[in-house]
């Protein structure tokens, strides 16, 4: 009895069951994954799927299976998730209505849902949606497994949920798993480079379906026969077949009796559908067409009354496994092969034919289809006219659904067909700009800059007799190209855009003076981006165009640089006017602008409570990884560190991308203070991301820096503070206004370095040339550097103060001035806490040196009880260290009394004591570097040491180590 692939007997595929259930046992656990599933087409890719599927719905997962279609050029977009979602609707109703009524852009994937009237819905929103629906449904010992076959079928927007699906895959309890056809990949075929990129995923596996080896097929024949077969037979499969299930099943079904077997997998289908009915045949020819599933009513309207003996010839096409019942109401070929044989041997004429019959069913019936299948047809019947329609509609339907890809290539069809359908088929309210306009639009919202750029300049030119309309059109031509960062092409476009758009007062007069001022500050051009950002406020307030006023605001506030409260009202102002006018994503971007203005202007409180907010907000829209949205919550942790929130936030499994990167780098801030010792290696993994984006750099960068200087590692630490230095320039500019942090890190370590130089009897004063040249440096940048405000805001001359505080120390301690630390505290006391107790600590030494005990005892105390609260060790070890050698009294600690050190403590302090570095002594030791810098900290506590060279002091005066 012939089998089809639900009830094909499963053999061998140990090892790829047990991938598969390890994978789901980690989503039961709450570590998401997801399969790549390859290889070429019949070796068993959905056979394997379905017993694991069966598998794990009996242990209790939820299971949804879902397809991609082969539908040519016309992809139904999103059409798995608008199926998962269907399938999820079933197994938790309450789940998916509650995430659809806070998501409502996911209502647009599901029919009979109205969809969101917000205009300001978009894809991220979307995706966001998806995500969360997929992540809520499974639990722990109940994962969800998501199964997505034949993906390389897949849509464009689909392919970009999949990117997004896996980019987010944290602790969800969640298995995705993709099917896809290895032989069907061509060089340029587009799942080629996302299968590519989700393999480096950490998250993702891939599992390479191979062929049975001969003993397996051997075994798959018994199955499938349920008897044993010939031997010479056997081996006539084996040879044949090469471990293609598929097609050794339809070798044994086409008798293995016969003196010879056909060569190709063609040769056999043909032959077994050439032993039908003819009304079968023809049943089966007219279904190819469709692909690999059809509705049964269009098949049933497309073969057309005359066919009489429907029903009869379906259902013996069933019976003989050649097409088999999906979802109730579709028909599928047994396999994709099987549909592509039959197709393949249709003629020409043929295929016109039955592709005016499928038409003819779509136009009298249009809920047989959509209107992106009806204009497939059209195009291959040829009726041009209906194809322009068609692709019209189906374009209007995918803007709906937020699929900007495929929006984009119905377009192109309609522009494609423009001369050839002629005017008389065209809209009265809309023409060929009007269509390249919002082409344009598409392949900008794709991601598509190029493509845009083109179709928009084509608009531009497409209305040459129409100045005042390809005024308008010129606008958005430089809009398209400040996102393309074609800076200087845009801004030349927005002034001739300005030029042509008149003098009247009006809304697109108001975007042309917005966009020409955001052109003009981009490319550093200040004084008309204020002038044309001042015109386009005044007459967007004229006219009632609040879009325009709250962009045009934006980009003022930016431009204010001698008033941050003046720069606040505007943003303010900008901010009220987008949530006016529902502008989700300027709204975003106001509201970080203003947190960070405030941030930067030293006004903690206020900047957390906008950054929070703003948080809040784009989470509860689905903003939350929107661009914006991670940059609000990026200000949130930066602000909190700042504040002394130094609690650690959720760890990041994964390694670093693009997206979760700076959260990382922020991240070290807290670990830095809290003394983490993974600090220098999650620093590190950092680096790859340099290149990319200099935040990495600078921020890890100086974490790093300052995590060594604490374990003593004082030369690495002045190395790389250097080297970050340098590579900034060279990536940004020479007076990035981080390099003052950076300088003021780098002389802190060669103080610490040149104390314990002048201990050993070293000459430091190449460490003090080179510090004094990272302090002229940072008084360079604070002097030229160009800072938000205008002027050096207060973090700023903080660092500064610091610089010159930490340069003084590298002097000496004749050098180490208690004003010059005095005046640091000063700046740091616009609330950065932890900044705030380090610089009492090194006040409080530099009066200790000076004899100024009472004065010494009070920062002290100040700083302990600081540190302590927000769990800040270095700093907490190094202050309990300055009490026990300036026998301060403060409060918890003893007033004497030393540690003992450890034997082990003790010889790594007389290596200390000989000036090598944390590696040189591990290497004599033969211990890592990180045990050494463990060793280093506890000796350094016990010793009441706040460096190496005051414990190697401290340990001579005690006599612990020799003084040879």
């Amino acid at each position: 009895m012939a089998r089809g692939p639900m009830n094909a007997p499963f053999v061998a595929r140990a090892d790829e069951v047990a991938l598969l259930d390890e994978a789901l046992g980690r989503a039961g656990s709450g570590v998401a994954g997801a399969v790549l599933l390859a290889a070429d087409a019949g070796v068993g890719k959905t056979r394997l799927v379905q017993h694991v599927a069966a598998q794990a719905t009996a242990a209790g997962a939820h299971v949804v299976v879902t397809h991609c279609v082969d539908l040519g050029d016309v992809g139904l977009p999103y059409l798995p998730f608008a199926e998962t979602l269907a399938q999820l609707r079933v197994l938790a109703p309450e789940v998916v209505d509650e995430i659809v009524a806070a998501r409502p852009a996911l209502a647009r994937l599901m029919p009979g849902q109205p969809a969101a009237a917000d205009g300001s819905a978009n894809r991220l929103q979307l995706f966001e949606g998806l995500v969360e629906v997929l992540g809520a449904v499974g639990t722990a010992g109940h994962p969800l497994l998501l199964v997505v076959e034949d993906v390389h079928w897949a849509d464009s927007s689909s392919r970009d949920v999949l990117r997004f699906l896996v980019s987010r895959l944290r602790d969800q309890h969640l298995l995705l798993v993709a099917s896809y056809r290895t032989d069907d990949l061509h060089r340029r075929h587009p799942w080629r480079p996302v299968a590519a990129e989700l393999a480096r995923h950490p998250r993702v596996q891939r599992l390479d379906l191979r062929p049975f080896t001969p003993d397996e097929l051997r075994e798959f024949t018994v199955a499938v026969t349920g008897a044993s077969v010939p031997e010479q037979a056997l081996r006539r499969v084996v040879d044949r077949s090469e471990g293609n299930a598929y097609f050794a099943q339809e070798l044994l079904e086409a008798g293995t009796d016969a003196d010879e077997l056909p060569w190709s997998l063609a040769e056999v289908l043909r032959a077994r559908l050439e032993g039908l009915d003819p009304e079968v045949q023809q049943l089966v020819r007219v279904a190819s067409v469709a692909g690999r599933r059809v509705d049964e009513r269009l098949l049933r309207a497309a073969v057309g009354d005359a066919f009489v003996g429907f029903d009869a010839a379906l259902r013996e096409a069933v019976a003989h496994h050649v097409l088999g019942v999906e979802d109730d109401d579709h028909l599928a070929f047994r396999h994709a092969l099987l549909a592509e044989a039959v197709a393949a041997d249709l003629l020409p004429g043929e295929i016109s034919s039955l592709h005016r019959a499928y038409l003819r069913a779509l136009q009298a019936d249009p809920t047989l289809g959509p209107s992106s299948q009806l204009a497939s047809h059209a195009l291959r019947a040829p009726d041009l006219p209906v194809a322009w329609a068609a692709s019209r509609e189906a374009a209007h339907q995918a803007h709906e659904v937020l699929a900007p890809a495929e929006e984009l290539r119905h377009l192109e069809v309609v522009l494609r067909l423009w001369q050839s359908v002629g005017q008389d088929a065209t809209a009265d309210d809309e023409d060929h700009a009007d269509v390249l306009s919002a082409a344009a639009s598409a392949a900008s919202a794709a991601g598509l800059f190029d493509r845009c750029v083109q179709l928009a300049r084509a608009a531009v030119e497409d209305t040459a007799d129409d100045p005042g309309r390809q005024a308008g059109l010129r606008t958005r031509l430089a809009r398209h190209l400040l996102a393309a960062e074609r800076l200087e092409d845009a801004l030349g476009e927005a002034e001739r855009a300005l030029h042509d758009v008149g003098e009247e007062p009006s809304a697109a007069r108001a975007w042309a003076l917005a966009t020409y001022a955001r052109c003009a500050l981009n490319v550093d051009q200040d004084e008309p981006a204020v002038t044309a950002g001042e015109q386009a406020v005044e007459v967007a307030r004229a006219v009632g165009a609040g879009d325009a006023e709250s962009d045009a605001l934006t980009t003022l506030a930016v431009l204010v640089v001698d008033d941050a409260d003046r720069a606040a009202t505007l943003l303010a102002a900008a901010l009220e006017r987008a949530r006016e006018a529902c502008d989700l994503d300027t709204e975003l971007r106001t509201t970080y602008n203003l947190a960070l203005n405030r941030f930067y202007s030293g006004h903690l409180e206020a900047a957390q409570t906008l950054a929070e907010a703003g948080l809040e907000r784009a989470r509860a829209v689905g903003m939350g990884n929107s661009s914006y949205g991670l940059e609000l919550a990026l200000t949130v942790r930066l602000i909190d560190y700042t504040r002394g929130d130094l609690s650690a936030a959720p760890p990041v499994t994964d390694a670093p991308d693009d997206r979760t990167g700076p959260l990382a780098a922020v991240d070290l801030y807290a670990a830095t203070a809290r003394g983490d010792e993974d600090v220098v290696a999650r620093a590190a993994a950092l680096e790859p991301l340099w290149a990319r984006d200099g935040f990495h750099a600078l921020v890890a960068g100086g974490c790093a820096v300052d995590a060594l200087t604490w374990r003593g590692d004082h030369e690495d630490a002045a190395a790389l503070a250097v080297r970050v230095i340098e590579f900034l320039n060279r990536a940004w500019d020479d007076y990035f206004l981080g390099g003052i942090w950076l300088s003021a890190l780098g002389i802190a370590a060669l103080a610490e370095a040149a104390a314990e130089d002048r201990l050993q009897g070293r000459d430091a004063s190449a460490r003090v040339t080179l510090g004094t040249a990272l302090l002229e440096r940072a008084q360079e940048t604070a002097e030229r550097g160009r800072p938000r405000g205008g002027t050096l805001g207060p973090e700023g001359r903080a660092w500064l103060a610091r610089a010159h505080a930490e340069h003084g120390r590298l002097l000496g301690p004749a050098g180490n001035d208690p004003a010059l630390w005095t005046a640091t505290l000063h700046e740091f006391d616009y609330g950065y806490r932890y900044e705030v107790a380090r610089t009492r600590y090194r006040l409080a030494e530099a009066l200790l040196e000076q004899g100024d005990r009472d004065a010494a005892r009070s920062h002290a105390a100040a700083a302990l009880e600081d540190a302590s609260a927000m769990g800040a060790a270095p700093l907490e070890a190094a202050l309990r260290g300055l009490s026990r050698r300036g026998r301060l009294s403060l409060a918890g600690m003893r007033e004497s009394g030393t540690d003992v050190l450890t034997s082990r403590e003790a010889e790594v302090l007389t290596l200390v004591a000989q000036g090598l570095s944390n590696r040189q002594i591990g290497d004599k030791l033969f211990i890592s570097g990180k045990t050494v810098s463990v060793h280093v900290s506890n000796l350094l506590a016990k010793l009441g040491a706040s460096g190496r060279a005051e414990a190697v002091s401290i340990a001579h005066q005690r006599g612990l180590i020799g003084s040879s």
